[in-house]
């Protein structure tokens, strides 16, 4: 999906592109406005996602696997069903304990990513 402005209402999983990260990541976009986005980030076990920071809020659910998730150095270890809140321009990261996937929730979207 390149189109900047929308993804449409509906977004079959089966058919949205994945983008090799590197180091055992990859990246799925499933649906965006010019308001919120929606990822699916799957990571090998022992894949890291470095700490980094943006000034978008986000909010994320582990889909399956077990994260240690670090915000503003605060590390807690979630499984599937848990889910956290990311404030803009906080430092965060995650660990992958066990493969598994965590589905992201952007405002605004991360224009950045819709190049892929």
């Amino acid at each position: 999906m390149t189109d900047s402005t929308a993804s449409g209402p509906f977004v079959d999983a089966a058919a949205a592109a994945w983008t090799d990260l590197g180091g055992g990541i990859r990246r799925q976009l499933l649906t965006h406005d010019e308001r919120m986005m929606m990822v699916r980030v799957a990571f090998e076990a022992g894949a890291v996602g470095a700490p980094h920071s943006h000034p978008h809020i986000q909010c994320s659910l582990v889909e399956s696997g077990t994260f240690d998730v670090t915000i503003a150095g605060v590390t807690t270890r979630l499984s599937a069903g848990s889910s956290f809140l990311v404030p803009g321009d906080a430092v965060h990261g995650c660990v992958a304990v066990e493969a598994g996937a965590l589905v992201d929730v952007f405002t605004p979207p991360r224009a950045e990513f819709l190049g892929d």
